[in-house]
């Protein structure tokens, strides 16, 4: 029976106009000041009394009963609509004693209005509905048995439910013009401007209210995958015309109950009343399906794909969500969509909790990159680099390593895309530098013959305008030759902005640096890119080196990319060399210098000292 109540009490809220939960700082400061306000006019009305020369045992009734309710609006413990109603009760209650001691007097009545417009300020049907049962009562009910106490006209006196209902009627229309202008208002900032879908603010807020309901719930998340692209190939308008589309084919294929939202950019997120984790993941791999399906975008077919990201409610734990439980769940299905890119995009994965333990060793570890330089924890390691012919050494690569004092030894694959993506790989890409080239420059003197150091830069050390007179500045202290030192970056950098970036490096290359690309190959850029790059070598990647014993289209490759350098005038440095065999490949085709465990391992500055004291062991 009770169920039944409640689900007939939800059926019928669900037809009312829905409306924003107001946030706890705006909620709490506005129930304080209706408190005040109902406080304040309810003992009013004890004066007021006696002035209008009603007895004090008259009097002091009614304002209890206007102050009484105040107590269940004070405590914390009670829910916002058991506090909204109790202040509202106080509020109408205080009309109602108004009333009975100016002797039903019309302009008193009025005041009722007023409180309409006060509780309006809760944006909430609750107060609105007490406020309406109050007037039935007071008009209807104390109309009926003291008509003279309410109204002061005949008509009401003979007839008060057929003035009950007029006034009921009254209020009624007053709360509903106020909702109907809070929800008007609201509607202008919760859609998303483009494509008329829900934007972030709507969704969290139906969020909210799903995850109160305590029934199933789920998010699914959605990015397409290379959109930039788009953008950069057709324009922004096109771009556009794109997400318009995906929102239209979204919004079509979601359920009745579900909410379709865009975010920002080119993500997208749909609410799933209702759902588990398995019914999402279903509907997150269609959703995939009708956003595969070909555009036609200024008469043109295009397709595009998307990644996404699936959580539902069992993903909340109360150990994991102190900021809520949407703002929990959000986050969960955010790092599910980040899983489905890493594992190459067009595809959805659902939330696990081993993505969540992942996330916080990643937030660990990036608090811990903050001062890590200033620590002292970083170390520089370097691997040789040797001539195929003789196996003498001509230099060394300087490679990052990062000894945490509780974690032990970090790899680089773990910290290095950290430190790159927070920043901090600028500060730490000049202390390698620094490190580095004082190192080597100290090992030229010290042992009279010029090595070589190969020093790696990130795409933000290569975009910072600082990063010339940055190793211009390295090499003037350290007092190294700057024809000694190459900088090494990836084929990765050319993408975004090609013509900067060789601008940069011809400006580098200034200086008397040399610049090599490395792990040639398995980027984006073409062959024909060496022809414009102001390059001296190219480091060809350690992924075809291994597959040259079977020979084959590695073979060919390698030979290839070798002619390439020669005929331009560049060194080739092959990484990876593990075999005796594919050292002789690469002799066979002319590559002249090589790198890998076959020769030497990466290791610290001091065991360097022997490499470089005894060149004729160095590839032992």
């Amino acid at each position: 029976m009770r169920w039944t109540v409640r689900r007939a009490l939800r059926a019928a809220a669900a037809l009312l106009p829905e409306g924003r939960r107001l946030p706890a700082g705006v909620w709490g400061p506005r129930h304080r000041a209706i408190l005040a306000l109902a406080a304040v006019q309810a003992l009013a009305m004890f004066p007021l009394g006696l002035a209008l020369d009603h007895r004090p045992g008259h009097v002091l009734p009614l304002v209890a009963l206007a102050v009484l309710p105040l107590a269940a609006a004070l405590p914390r413990r009670w829910s916002r609509a058991v506090r909204s109603a109790a202040a509202t009760a106080s509020l109408f209650a205080t009309s109602a004693v108004l009333v009975d001691l100016t002797g039903g007097l019309i302009e008193a009545h009025f005041h009722f209005f007023v409180m309409v417009g006060v509780v309006a300020l809760y944006q909430d049907w609750v107060p609105f509905g007490v406020g309406l049962g109050i007037v039935v009562l007071h008009h209807g009910v104390l109309g009926t048995f003291f008509p003279h106490s309410v109204y002061a006209h005949h008509d009401a006196v003979a007839h008060p439910w057929r003035w009950t209902l007029l006034h009921a009627g009254f209020v009624l229309a007053a709360s509903c013009a106020h909702l109907a202008s809070w929800r008007l208002n609201e509607q202008q900032g919760l859609h998303d401007a483009l494509t008329g879908l829900a934007n972030r603010t709507q969704l969290g807020e139906v969020l909210d209210r799903a995850l109160a309901d305590g029934g199933p719930t789920a998010v699914v998340l959605l990015d397409l995958d290379g959109f930039k692209s788009v953008n950069d190939a057709r324009g922004s308008a096109a771009g556009d015309e794109v997400l318009r589309a995906v929102a239209r084919r979204l919004r079509c294929d979601a359920r009745a109950g579900d909410r379709v939202g865009r975010l920002d950019g080119d993500s997208f997120a749909v609410v799933l009343a209702g759902a588990d984790g398995a019914n999402a993941t279903r509907a997150a791999e269609r959703f995939l399906t009708v956003v595969r399906e070909p555009l036609s975008i200024g008469g043109q077919e295009l397709t595009v794909q998307a990644s996404a990201g699936v959580a539902d409610r069992t993903t909340i734990g109360a150990q994991q969500c102190p900021e809520g439980g949407t703002a929990q769940l959000l986050r969960n299905a955010d790092l599910a969509l980040q899983r489905a890119k890493e594992r190459g995009g067009d595809r959805a994965v659902t939330y696990a909790a081993t993505m969540g333990r992942a996330a916080a060793e990643r937030a660990h570890l990036l608090e811990d990159l903050n001062g890590v330089v200033e620590r002292g924890e970083l170390q520089v390691h370097y691997q040789a680099t040797v001539e195929l012919a003789g196996g003498a050494t001509e230099g060394f690569e300087a490679l990052l390593r990062w000894h945490h004092p509780v974690r032990g030894t970090v790899p680089p694959l773990e910290f290095v895309p950290l430190a790159e993506s927070s920043g901090h790989i600028v500060a730490i890409g000049t202390w390698v530098l620094r490190t580095a080239v004082h190192q080597v420059a100290r090992w030229s003197r010290s042992h009279g013959r010029p090595l070589t150091v190969g020093v790696n830069l990130s795409a933000l050390q290569l975009a910072d305008d600082e990063v010339v007179d940055v190793v211009a500045g390295a090499l003037r202290d350290s007092g190294l030759p700057a024809r000694q030192l190459t900088l090494e970056i990836t084929e990765s950098l050319l993408v975004d902005d090609f013509a900067g970036t060789a601008a940069r490096l011809e400006r580098l290359r200034e200086l008397g640096v040399r610049i090599a690309i490395d792990d040639f190959g398995t980027g984006y850029s073409s062959l024909s890119y060496l022809r414009r790059l102001p390059v001296d070598i190219v480091k060809i990647d350690r992924s075809f080196v291994g597959d040259l014993t079977g020979g084959g289209s590695a073979t060919t490759l390698v030979a290839t990319i070798v002619e390439l350098a020669r005929s331009l005038g560049l060194d080739v440095i092959a990484e990876g060399v593990e075999t005796e065999q594919q050292a002789g490949t690469l002799r066979a085709l002319n590559c002249g210098l090589a790198q890998g465990y076959l020769y030497a391992r990466p290791v610290s500055a001091e065991q360097v000292e022997l490499a470089v004291a005894a060149p004729s062991t160095a590839g032992g």
